[in-house]
């Protein structure tokens, strides 16, 4: 429950949930001391958690190190690899003008191989994520996920990776506090899906 809302200006999410100024004057403005992101929008957002703390406010998540390394997942399987933790099979296409990129996710596809998965390098929950079991689906499935990844999290950034049918889908959740101590939490099985996104977790694991 919250004691208080603020109505953000805006009609897009551009003006909105993605307007960091406009969220931090928010919390100026009702004297609140810290920021919890949630999760979508800036919450993976190593600028916003910067301009959070810039602001005198606690930042509840993340440090903007570790949502850089991880918060986008490009640098996630990048850091990884050189970490030598074995990752889904794919290619990472940094080219964000759209002509260019498309370009290079085709030639990225014919090396990866079909069928393969084209996924948001920013954000979550889902979106601008597309599964391409057809080469000649490829090009307008590339350019929807382009498109709905800029329109959701302001980067169009997309990379490939290959699609592990069958697969299970579990993650283990580590919390950790600013004085290093850490926890996790055990294993939660995430794998019942509509669009990419979650419906429900079931911990523990069956």
């Amino acid at each position: 429950m919250a004691d208080e809302v603020v109505v953000l200006e805006g009609e897009t999410i551009g003006e909105t949930y993605l307007n960091q100024a406009q969220i931090i004057q928010a919390a100026s403005t009702t004297k609140a001391t810290a920021i919890h992101p949630g999760f979508g929008f800036l919450s993976e957002r190593a600028d916003f958690a910067r301009a959070v703390k810039e602001a005198g406010l606690t930042w509840i998540g993340p440090s903007a190190e570790a949502i850089e390394k991880m918060g986008d997942k490009m640098t996630a399987r990048q850091t990884m690899r050189a970490a030598g933790v074995p990752v889904i099979p794919g290619e990472e296409v940094e080219e964000e003008d759209e002509v260019a990129a498309l370009e290079a996710l085709r030639q990225a596809s014919t090396r990866v191989g079909y069928p393969l998965l084209l996924k948001a390098s920013s954000g979550g929950g889902g979106k601008g994520m597309r599964a391409v079991h057809d080469p000649a689906n490829f090009d307008q499935a590339a350019t929807g996920a382009r498109r709905e990844a800029v329109a959701a999290f302001g980067d169009g950034r997309v990379y490939i990776e290959r699609l592990l049918s069958g697969s299970k889908h579990i993650e283990i959740q580590v919390l950790a506090d600013a004085h290093g101590r850490t926890i996790h939490l055990g294993e939660r099985e995430c794998s019942v899906q509509r669009r990419h996104q979650k419906v429900f977790e079931e911990a523990p694991g069956p």
